[in-house]
């Protein structure tokens, strides 16, 4: 059971088929357990992941210092994606502001971070939210000069319209678009994002994939969640829209019966299904999940199943934005 790798985008990175997401690793989806997360990246590398997600605001900080852990003597197996400008971070890692693309800014992000996760150089450093107070192109026009330096390796952008992909592109090549996407949330299907990348041959990294944990029937009410989970306050887990959505799950559930797999395997592997171009970063804090997750690429699901799946959770059948409040202001659609 060893994964795949696979290009992604045109500029020369190649990573396995599926990656390791690690905002769970930190207080964000409940109390860390830092021994079993670094565990979970070990065993990770076992399997042939070679992808490792984080960013700054993971903790925030605490994320990226603990994939530096865990990573530290296995540099050189790994291909580290981190992101910033997500939110202004000051350097004890406060939150003192809303998206920042300022080139200043992007170099002093680009240190903490490389000084956190214990390298020299990113392998894939993406602008987590697009600053709407400054250009995309004066942004990664210092994210280009970082990659001539040898800092960054390749380059990507989350949660960006087509616009912001098109601009930054041409300012400084993509390897990677980063945005959420399941049978959970199909936005970029009908936004333009997917054609977008497709045309331009960007490769599209699939966070979410498990619609937060949702897809896997694991929450059937809010407090499945331990009390400290974040995801109590999107608006998708609301006892309202609660309800309605998990009508969706059990319908995956029923098909991933049929098929003798798990829901959260059979949705990853309906994602994966949906191009070459596209790798998926479910995210997990245990091995046993971890394990899970990476028998989903090496289903095989024929084209009806497919359909089937796609009729019973078809675009926008969610009830419920994806974030609350300032989070989903902060995402191009």
């Amino acid at each position: 059971m060893i994964l795949q790798k696979h290009a992604i985008g045109g500029q020369g990175l190649v990573a396995s088929v599926e990656g390791l997401g690690t905002m769970g690793m930190t207080a964000m989806y409940g109390t860390p357990d830092d021994a079993e997360s670094a565990a979970t990246v070990h065993r990770a590398l076992e399997l042939g992941v070679t992808l490792f997600d984080t960013a700054d605001m993971y903790g925030p900080l605490s994320g990226e210092e603990l994939l530096g852990r865990a990573l530290r003597g296995r540099r050189h197996q790994a291909v580290i994606a981190t992101k910033f400008g997500g939110v202004t971070l000051d350097s004890a890692g406060r939150i003192i502001g809303g998206a920042n693309g300022q080139p200043d800014y992007v170099r002093t992000s680009l240190d903490g971070s490389l000084r956190r996760l214990g390298t020299d150089y990113i392998d894939l450093y993406f602008q987590h939210r697009v600053d709407p107070n400054v250009p995309v192109e004066e942004t990664f026009g210092a994210l280009g000069e970082l990659v001539t330096e040898g800092k960054i390796r390749y380059l990507g952008i989350s949660e960006a319209s087509p616009e912001s992909i098109r601009a930054a592109h041409a300012t400084a090549p993509l390897s990677a678009v980063q945005t959420e996407y399941s049978l959970f949330t199909r936005n970029v299907e009908t936004n333009g994002v997917l054609d977008t990348v497709r045309e331009l041959g960007i490769g599209f990294m699939a966070y979410a994939p498990l619609g937060r944990g949702f897809l896997t029937g694991s929450v059937r009410r809010l407090e499945d969640l331990p009390e400290n989970d974040w995801r109590r306050t999107w608006p998708r887990f609301a006892e309202e829209n609660l309800r309605q959505n998990l009508l969706l799950v059990d319908r995956i559930r029923a098909i991933a019966e049929q098929a003798g797999v798990t829901p959260g395997q059979i949705a990853l592997a309906w994602v994966l299904a949906q191009g070459d171009h596209i790798t998926a970063i479910p995210g997990t804090k245990r091995r046993t999940y971890l394990e899970e997750n990476v028998a989903a690429a090496q289903l095989k699901i024929d084209a009806g199943l497919l359909d089937e799946l796609s009729a019973a959770a078809p675009v926008g059948a969610a009830v419920g934005e994806r974030y609350a409040g300032p989070a989903m202001a902060a995402i191009q659609e």
